[in-house]
């Protein structure tokens, strides 16, 4: 990829995090580029075109892979800090915010598949573990489709709301969270 088409890759992905993808024009992405609109024609079809070239590099997009999940201890509370952990060092509220300007209905069909890959990868990633951890006698055998998407909630929802709100909705910090989600989850509320 040449720099030029680099800059305007990156000035699109910053514009649609920040504005939104509807919002996001091929006049302010040149301008941002510093490039005339003209050159981002003769590079790319179209702002579709750019954002998808982008959500092909890793830097646009989380680098989430079942390999940010293979450092477990088979110790259910530590391990659980460890997925909830991993995700949200990497889900980043730029991230988040990406995600959420990648959802506009001109161009959700093609961006979608890419951004569930995300959950996707936690879910069956912590729903395999749970599987290993009942096979060694650590967990009773039940649904665990079910805690894996429980527990992914959980981090969805801190990630999205500090992305959203930063520290106005709560005052809890990610690790203080994690600890307590995963005692609540194992030991329950009472």
């Amino acid at each position: 990829m040449d720099e030029t088409s680099q800059k305007i890759i990156d000035a699109t992905m910053a514009l649609v995090r920040d504005k939104g993808y509807v919002a996001t024009t091929t006049k302010d992405i040149a301008k941002t580029a510093g490039v005339n609109e003209c050159t981002l024609f003769r590079k790319f079809k179209g702002k579709k075109d750019i954002v998808l070239n982008g959500m092909e590099q890793e830097k646009w997009r989380a680098n989430m892979t079942p390999e940010a999940f293979k450092n477990v201890s088979w110790d259910l509370e530590t391990d659980l800090e460890m997925f909830m952990n991993a995700y949200m060092d990497r889900i980043t509220p730029d991230f988040v915010n990406l995600s959420i300007g990648l959802r506009a209905p001109q161009i959700y069909d093609e961006t979608a598949p890419l951004i569930m890959k995300i959950p996707q990868v936690f879910i069956s990633s912590l729903t395999e573990y749970f599987r290993q951890m009942a096979a060694r006698g650590k967990l009773p055998d039940t649904d665990f489709d079910s805690l894996a998407m429980t527990i992914f909630s959980a981090t969805f929802g801190y990630t999205f709301l500090r992305a959203s709100f930063d520290e106005r909705l709560t005052a809890v910090n990610q690790k203080d969270y994690i600890h307590k989600s995963v005692k609540t989850f194992i030991h329950g509320i009472l």
